[in-house]
């Protein structure tokens, strides 16, 4: 598993453990998972994240006709894809920090 694709995991725990996003399992819904494809499908706002271009969490998405309500891609912020490599804490704080203003900025409210 690449260096984003487990930057975009732990971005994604940190706005769970922060109560500003609730965090479900992307697996789960491109697996059918009747009870998390019911839960993505309920209307609420979804914030997704991919790695890179290969979007695999859009892609688990529009398998149920699923669209986020806003999608970041990492690789379009400078982050380069890389494998046998942990994702820097920086890297973290600053998509984070992006999440977090286009909240408040009210984008994704």
């Amino acid at each position: 598993c690449s260096n984003i694709a487990q930057l975009a995991n732990q971005i994604a725990i940190e706005l769970d453990r922060d109560h500003i996003a609730e965090m479900s399992c992307i697996a789960g819904v491109g697996g059918g998972v009747k009870s998390l494809v019911k839960k993505a499908k309920s209307g609420r706002k979804i914030i997704s994240f991919d790695g890179c271009h290969l979007h695999c969490v859009k892609n688990c998405l529009s398998k149920h006709d699923i669209e986020s309500t806003y999608h970041y891609t990492l690789t379009d912020y400078g982050i380069k894809k890389k494998y046998h490599m942990d994702f820097s804490p920086a890297d973290v704080r600053d998509i984070k920090g992006r999440v977090i203003d286009d909240i408040n900025k009210g984008k994704l409210a």
